[in-house]
């Protein structure tokens, strides 16, 4: 997701949001940042498709399966993939080259968790930049050196 916004002072910002597949480890959550792995994930994915695998194809023959049973089976499946997708970390990028005057190019970036999340935050930083000339220093994104 990239975006580019003029600030107010006339200098150009790129606005960057890129999906993250792995946390990034921040500095005050050094110590709690103990993963197991992908291992668990897919041990569990694998024992619920086969369970509902078994469950169809021991269906006898005479019995009906009403199709909200089907849909209710592929919602439950498909729940926390979809979930996990939809909460990822996004790192967001805000940076500008600078002018060759005064002023000396910028790098801000911020990590924020969610879809929707995201195209707010990228949303309300375009906004800041174009009415103040730079990212909100109280808001998601901090400034790099």
């Amino acid at each position: 997701m990239n975006r580019v916004v003029r600030g107010s002072d006339g200098r150009e910002w790129t606005i960057k949001a890129n999906l993250e597949w792995s946390n990034p480890i921040a500095a005050d959550e050094f110590e709690h940042d103990v993963n197991g792995g992908t291992a668990p994930a897919v041990v569990m994915g694998a024992v619920l498709l086969f369970l509902v695998v078994m469950f169809v194809a021991w269906t006898p023959d005479q019995v009906y399966v009403p199709s909200w049973l089907v849909l209710l089976l592929v919602v439950a499946v498909l729940f926390f993939p979809v979930r996990w997708l939809l909460h990822r970390p996004w790192t967001i990028t805000a940076a500008t080259p600078g002018d060759h005057e005064e002023k000396p190019p910028e790098t801000w970036v911020g990590v924020v968790r969610g879809l929707y999340d995201v195209r707010k935050e990228v949303s309300e930083v375009a906004r800041h930049i174009e009415l103040y000339a730079e990212p909100d220093m109280n808001g998601n994104l901090q400034p790099v050196e």
